[in-house]
């Protein structure tokens, strides 16, 4: 009866510094699991180089090979959109090549990406835009059937499809702007162009930074506290 009572008080002995052990010990798992998780988090896309890429394509109504990297020097507009044939995809398609030469006119490039196959987007520039196709474009549609390009840029779905990603890579080939839709709405080519002039303004004044919806012409400031007065004081 004695070894009895004692192996039970031993054993809440044991169970009290059971108890007081483990909350530190899943502290630490925790601590140690989430230094594991941020350890393996992926960079943004944003301020890192963009991942390069070589694909077919379709431009001018011929096959060719793209690669991004040879783009160097100028900047890229990146878009992706979900399939051909679809609805919103030519509204914006069309209204990129419409206004392409004002990309153009600011060593600019645009590429347009989605999972179809290279024939499938000749098919679709073979068909009239008023039946619903794209007729000639004024920049290479990207073939991404492997769907390994839309996985890289992050907007690759369960669905095996791509969202509305729009990237702005610079000369450098760092992606310096990214935005994503959902599938049910489209882009701004007005936008697109806008962050971009942004962009290039403050690379070419690196002592300068543009407020919100800064257009060519506007007003500037200084990312400092007394510099930035002068613009606040302003507006």
């Amino acid at each position: 009866m004695a070894a009895l009572q004692s192996a039970s008080r031993s054993s809440a002995v044991a169970f009290s510094r059971q108890a007081r052990v483990a909350p530190r010990v899943a502290a630490s798992v925790a601590r140690r699991s989430l230094v594991v998780r941020a350890s393996h988090a992926e960079k943004p896309l944003v301020g890192s180089v963009a991942p390069d890429f070589k694909a077919q394509a379709v431009f001018d109504q011929e096959f060719q090979e793209i690669t991004l990297s040879k783009y160097r020097g100028k900047y890229v507009v990146l878009f992706f959109y979900p399939l051909d044939f679809t609805f919103v995809c030519p509204t914006e398609i069309t209204a990129f090549s419409d206004r392409y030469k004002e990309f153009k006119d600011i060593n600019t490039e645009v590429l347009g990406v989605s999972v179809d196959s290279q024939f499938t987007h000749l098919a679709w520039i073979q068909t009239d835009r008023k039946e619903g196709g794209l007729g000639d474009l004024a920049y290479p549609l990207v073939a991404d059937l492997k769907k390994e390009i839309s996985k890289a840029y992050g907007v690759l779905t369960e669905d095996g499809i791509s969202l509305r990603g729009l990237f702005i890579i610079d000369k450098e080939g760092v992606v310096q702007h990214a935005t994503i839709n959902n599938l049910a709405f489209g882009r701004s080519v007005d936008e697109t162009k806008r962050v971009l002039q942004a962009i290039q303004y403050v690379q070419s004044n690196p002592d300068e930074v543009c407020p919100a919806g800064w257009k060519p012409g506007d007003k500037t400031m200084k990312p400092d506290p007394k510099g930035s007065k002068e613009y606040f004081s302003a507006v």
